[in-house]
C-alpha cells in the first residue's frame, strides 16, 4: 500500500515533486503560503491543506522543499507547524537547502516526539523536478530511507546515502558552493569574450569542450547568450546558500574565501533588481560594469 505524502512548499522544485508523485498514485496532500500554487495541483488529485498542521496530519511521510531556514523554521514549529501534528510512525524529510545546524536542531525536536528524520536536498533544477530525475543527497540511518525510498524515486534518478543525520545537507551546501563560484566565474569570462571582440560561439566551444567543460557551464552559458532567465534556479537562493555554505566551513575551520568573492557577485545581482530572476542573471552586473 503506497504512503501518504504531504508536500510543504510548492516553489520551482517541490511543484514538481508533487506532481510526479500524482503521477505514480500516491495520495498527495500539499500546503503553500500562497494558496494559487497549491490549487493548481487539485486537478492532478492533491488534497489541499489550509496549514502545515493540517498537511501533517494522518501524513506517512511529510517532505518540506523551502526557500530557507527561516521558512523551514515556521513550517515545522509554528503556530500551526507540522511537528505537532505529525502523527506515530510518520517520517519527516527536510529536503530545503540548509545547514546541518538547522538538521541537528530540527532532528532533537523531531525525536523528542518520537518521529524520524532524513535530510534530504537534492541536486537538478526545475527541469530535473518536474522530469522525476532529481538526485536525493540523504543523511541518516539506512532503514529509515529504506521505507521512504520508494517515495523518493518517482521523484529522482540516483538516491545517495552519505551518512548520519546532516549529513545530505553538508553535501548540497558543497555541491552549490561549487556551482556558485563558477556561475560567478562564468558570467566574469563571458564579459571578457565579449568585451575582448572573440567570436563568442567559437569561445564558448572551446571552453564546453577543454578542461573547464561541466553540465553547468554548458547549460548556464546557454542562457547567459540568450539573456533568458526565466527561473531554472533562483537567483538569490545561490546567494543564501553561498552564505550558508561559509558558515558551515567555518564551523569546522575552513574560509571559503572564493565563496565570498562569488556571493558579492549575486549580491550586486540582488541590487540591480535579479533577485528573482535565474541565478545565470549574474551575468548582467558583470556586463553593465565592462560596457561602462
Amino acid at each position: 500500500m503506497k504512503q501518504n505524502v504531504a508536500i510543504l512548499g510548492l516553489g520551482t522544485m517541490g511543484a514538481g515533486m508533487a506532481k510526479n508523485l500524482l503521477t505514480a498514485g500516491f495520495a498527495v496532500t500539499v500546503y503553500n503560503r500562497t494558496q494559487s500554487k497549491a490549487e493548481a495541483l487539485a486537478a492532478s488529485g492533491a488534497r489541499i491543506a489550509h496549514s502545515p498542521a493540517e498537511a501533517a496530519h494522518d501524513a506517512d511521510v511529510i517532505i518540506t522543499m523551502l526557500s530557507d531556514e527561516n521558512a523551514c523554521r515556521a513550517m515545522w514549529t509554528g503556530q500551526e507547524g507540522a511537528l505537532a501534528q505529525a502523527g506515530p510512525g510518520a517520517i519527516l524529510i527536510e529536503s530545503s537547502t540548509v545547514t546541518p545546524g538547522w538538521i541537528a536542531e530540527l532532528a532533537a525536536l523531531a525525536t523528542a516526539r518520537g518521529l524520524r528524520l532524513l535530510d534530504a536536498p537534492v541536486t537538478g533544477s526545475r527541469l530535473q523536478a518536474e522530469a522525476g530525475e532529481l538526485t536525493f543527497l540523504v543523511g541518516g540511518d539506512a532503514p529509515t530511507l529504506e521505507l521512504v525510498r520508494p517515495v523518493l524515486a518517482v521523484m529522482s534518478k540516483q538516491i545517495v546515502r552519505l551518512g548520519p543525520i546532516g549529513s545530505g545537507a553538508r553535501m548540497k551546501l558543497i555541491n552549490n558552493f561549487l556551482c556558485g563560484v563558477q556561475v560567478a566565474s562564468l558570467a566574469e569570462g563571458m564579459a571578457w569574450i565579449e568585451r575582448s571582440g572573440l567570436d563568442r560561439d567559437q569561445a564558448l566551444q572551446v571552453l564546453k569542450a577543454g578542461a573547464p567543460g561541466s553540465p553547468l557551464l554548458g547549460a548556464i552559458s546557454a542562457r547567459m547568450v540568450e539573456a533568458k532567465y526565466d527561473v531554472n534556479f533562483l537567483l538569490s537562493l545561490m546567494d543564501k546558500d553561498l552564505r550558508y555554505a561559509s558558515a558551515d566551513a567555518a564551523s569546522l575551520g575552513i574560509d571559503l574565501e572564493t565563496a565570498k568573492i562569488a556571493e558579492r557577485r549575486f549580491r550586486e545581482a540582488m541590487d540591480a533588481g535579479y533577485g528573482e530572476k535565474d541565478m545565470s542573471a549574474v551575468a548582467e552586473v558583470v556586463r553593465r560594469k565592462t560596457s561602462a
